[in-house]
């Protein structure tokens, strides 16, 4: 759900099958269904968790996740903290930032947590972490845009 006219207001699909079963996902970005599949839910909580299953394409030459990979994961990760308050808008990530903390190994769940700092008529800023194991691997922090539908 990064930049580019990505369609928020399309809604996620309900997963009914597999692993993912009870979870949610966008298919309106090519890059993020490729990069992907990147997964969230609403906990009991109200909390979203964000999540993942690393598999080989997302490794770098030394066997990690590739850095490209997890901060990808974090611009899905904000759109999905924030959906509810993005429900009916199109949006753009006007900024991502993020410490990159520890790694990640095909095979491993790798997981978001995260809140929504201040949602305001324009602007909506968020902060997360990124884990695995709980283990830490990145912190971030972005600023989401609402705009106007392209034609």
């Amino acid at each position: 759900m990064a930049d580019g006219g990505n369609e928020v207001s399309s809604g996620p699909r309900l997963v009914t099958a597999g692993e993912w079963t009870g979870w949610r996902l966008w298919e309106t970005d090519p890059y993020e269904t490729q990069s992907g599949p990147f997964y969230f839910r609403e906990e009991e909580d109200g909390a979203i968790l964000c999540a993942f299953r690393a598999e080989a394409k997302h490794m770098n030459g030394g066997g990690f996740m590739h850095g490209g990979c997890v901060m990808t994961f974090a611009d899905f990760s904000l759109f999905a903290i924030a959906h509810k308050e993005l429900e009916g808008s199109h949006a753009v990530t006007v900024s991502l930032g993020g410490e990159f903390i520890g790694p990640a190994h095909a095979g491993d769940l790798v997981e978001c947590r995260g809140e929504v700092i201040k949602a305001g008529k324009s602007m909506i800023f968020v902060r997360g972490l990124i884990s695995t194991g709980g283990a830490a691997m990145m912190s971030f922090s972005g600023v989401i845009k609402r705009v106007g539908r392209r034609l």
